[in-house]
């Protein structure tokens, strides 16, 4: 792994200071640190042209979490302002977890909770009729999945099948899983590209059965850079092995997103939703051109609220602008995290934490976004992108 070590003594580095460095008393009467006129392993800038070596062993970046002195106002949103369409979850909902997701939910404003780890056939059907069996048939939903296992020829055909089934069984959409396109094989021992014509049934009746199709497509794109100290995520590659995705053997990221997107343009009558905003939101101007491009494709925001919490205005600006083409999502179901989300969205607040910082170590701002864009992202596209979604709690 290219990239330096996080942590080394002032002595180390006066040590191996070579040329160029001079020793300089801090007029406070501490010892000597030393000042270099190049950029040196465990040095920092601290004016034009000079880097300095601390004098104390700096901590890892696990361990660095310095406490803000800023004083801002504060305003906790521990509860949506509008009703919430969860588009993006993976919760399942079953007859002894359900009274307690539901007092969870109710405390969120979070309405209808769809789970797209829904699978398919027998799994699928006997998900679906806990949730009707339940008082509580109109807070859950389900989409179905394909298993991409064996693909050949004929395989679509039959995968588009199977789906017919499953959604007259009461999926209300299919969920489209990272692995397509990144490490599934083909029979023939190559690589399932996404838009393989094999595959085209299943979207075909995806939209010929009014559903809508979730996919993930891709992972962030530094993720497919290798992790030295110039990588932002560099904290979460080395926590997670399966997400490096910088290896030779591996296909790169924009690899997969033309591949994604000549699918989703080859299917015009079908809607595709592009998992984690399409890995766009570090790059508002593309994300711009692609929905420009594609009519059929919207975003929902699921597990990317870091990227638009540093950068609130240029944020605001693309939802008020795309406010149709936007849903709302969680991903991992913990209800401690979804009032991070309401913050971001619905107030001006400045410099807050995100709630996991292996993901992000910067801080968040408000996007103080308009009632009415809030009501598009929180349920009113949900409910027209996905039919299935339930609509009594919405009707106002």
């Amino acid at each position: 792994m290219r990239g330096v070590r996080l942590v080394i003594t002032a002595a180390l580095a006066c040590g191996a200071a070579g040329l160029g460095c001079a020793e300089q008393t801090e007029q406070t009467g501490q010892a000597p640190t030393q000042t270099f006129q190049e950029r040196r392993p465990g040095t920092t800038e601290v004016r034009p042209g000079q880097f300095r070596a601390p004098e104390f062993p700096p901590p890892s970046i696990v361990d660095y979490r310095p406490k803000s002195m800023l004083v801002t106002e504060e305003h906790l949103v521990p509860k949506a302002k509008y009703p919430v369409v969860d588009i993006h979850s993976h919760q399942r909902a079953t007859a002894e977890n359900m009274e307690e997701l539901i007092a969870e939910l109710d405390a969120l404003n979070v309405q209808v909770l769809v789970n797209l780890s829904g699978g398919s056939g027998d799994e699928l059907r006997e998900g679906i009729e806990t949730i009707r069996n339940s008082p509580y048939g109109d807070r859950f939903r389900m989409f179905a999945n394909v298993d991409f296992t064996d693909v050949g020829p004929g395989f679509g055909e039959k995968a588009a099948a199977q789906l017919q089934q499953d959604i007259e069984a009461g999926a209300i959409g299919l969920k489209i899983f990272k692995n397509l396109g990144m490490t599934t094989m083909k029979t023939d021992g190559t690589r399932l590209h996404i838009d393989d014509p094999e595959l085209d049934p299943i979207w075909e009746m995806a939209g010929q059965m009014n559903v809508p199709v979730l996919i993930h497509t891709a992972e962030p794109p530094a993720f497919f850079e290798e992790p030295d100290y110039t990588n932002e995520r560099w904290l979460e590659l080395a926590l997670f092995p399966s997400r490096r995705n910088y290896g030779p053997d591996q296909v790169g990221f924009e690899t997969l997103l033309a591949e994604r997107d000549r699918m989703f343009k080859k299917h015009p009558n079908t809607r595709f939703i592009a998992a984690h905003f399409g890995y766009h939101a570090h790059d508002l101007k593309r994300a711009a051109e692609v929905l420009d491009s594609i009519p059929n494709m919207y975003l929902d925001l699921s597990a990317v609220l870091y990227d638009f919490g540093r950068q609130p205005r240029a944020a605001r600006e693309f939802f008020i602008k795309y406010q149709d083409r936007l849903l709302f999502g969680k991903d991992a179901y913990q209800p401690s995290e979804y009032p991070y989300y309401w913050r971001v969205f619905e107030t001006a607040d400045e410099y807050f934490d995100y709630y996991r910082d292996y993901h992000a170590f910067w801080k968040l701002y408000g996007m103080d976004l308009p009632d009415e864009v809030l009501r598009k992202i929180y349920y009113e596209n949900a409910l027209e992108v996905t039919p299935g979604v339930p609509r009594a709690a919405f009707e106002m």
